[in-house]
């Protein structure tokens, strides 16, 4: 979920999330570049097949023996507690290589902040490797509600408090976040309704179960087209060409810029050499045409791309954009 209300032109990240990847964790065999990988990698997906972050594991999955000496990359899937019993899992593991984790907000940003009883700190348990892919987020009603617009819905919102009620995939996912920053942003209040997956808030709000949701446009863009579920508003300033024409929440909330993000991250420990390495070859493999375009046509995605380094500012970002939202709304998964 990428959150960062400011998201170009922030400062740069602290000395400690930079320096926890350049130093081998004790006793762990760190693993060089030299010859990385001779034997296959496990990348751990932390939620269910089938999912957004599956299906993208999969699709780089196609092409990884091309990059990285003919070794395959298995897709192990370790679900649970938001991405966080996967990525504990991984931040327990040798920083050698063999065993990443695809990266999301949960277990690589918020996640102690939603649990202060996790037992890893997501911002130190990992060496950032590379920020995948960003998946735009829509913000839609059920097709009855009267209010049009987004200064429509806000301005109902002000006068009657609570008078809406929005599904999300669960407390703590992104679009539970997304809808909450909205609401501190406008200064209005609603109900919140959660379920369990992006497929749930759209069949909840097609049912009128609840009137407003704010998923990824990939669980939604189905019943969008259908006008089963009618869109107001994009989450990222430039909004995506496979919903044109769509307003974006900044036009109304200046600075407003949210997305689902999936990225790979590795042990904290690993070394640089070897974390440039395997940078290397997800970057590679994500530039292609191939991998582009299937990013797009099946989940409305864009490629991001970058180095370590500029996925661990983003990190931080996503951190600091966030754990004031989820302290001050009091908003906990334990």
């Amino acid at each position: 979920m990428h959150g960062s209300i400011t998201r170009r032109g922030l400062g740069a990240l602290g000395a400690g999330l930079l320096a926890a990847p350049a130093l081998p964790r004790r006793g762990a065999a760190a693993g060089t570049a030299a010859d990385w990988p001779d034997r296959p990698v496990t990348l751990v997906v932390p939620f269910t097949p089938g999912g957004a972050s599956d299906t993208l594991a999969r699709q780089i999955g196609q092409h990884f023996p091309r990059f990285a000496n003919g070794q395959p990359l298995v897709v192990e899937n370790r679900s649970g507690a938001g991405g966080t019993v996967g990525g504990g899992y991984v931040a327990a593991q040798q920083p050698n290589g063999y065993t990443l984790l695809m990266a999301d907000v949960g277990a690589n940003a918020i996640g102690r902040e939603l649990n202060p009883r996790l037992g890893f700190d997501p911002m130190t348990a990992f060496t950032p490797i590379i920020h995948l892919v960003n998946l735009p987020a829509v913000f839609f009603a059920h097709p009855d509600v009267p209010e049009r617009t987004l200064p429509e819905v806000i301005a109902s919102a002000k006068a009657r408090p609570d008078s809406f009620s929005y599904a999300s995939a669960g407390v703590g996912n992104g679009s539970h976040l997304f809808m909450a920053l909205l609401c501190r942003r406008a200064g209005v209040s609603m109900i919140h309704v959660p379920y369990r997956s992006g497929s749930e808030i759209v069949t909840s709000v097609m049912r009128g179960e609840t009137q407003l949701g704010f998923p990824s446009l990939s669980s939604a863009l189905g019943a969008l087209r259908a006008g089963s579920i009618r869109p107001i508003a994009m989450g990222n300033p430039e909004g995506s060409p496979a919903l044109p024409g769509i307003p974006p929440v900044s036009r109304v909330l200046p600075g407003f810029d949210v997305a689902v993000w999936y990225g790979v991250a590795a042990p904290a420990g690993m070394a640089p050499d070897l974390a440039h390495r395997i940078n290397e070859v997800f970057g590679r493999i994500a530039a292609l045409p191939a991998v582009r375009e299937a990013v797009f046509s099946t989940q409305a995605g864009q490629v991001v791309g970058g180095s370590s380094e500029d996925f661990a500012r983003f990190l931080r970002r996503e951190y600091d954009t966030w754990t004031p939202l989820i302290r001050e709304g009091g908003i906990r998964t334990e």
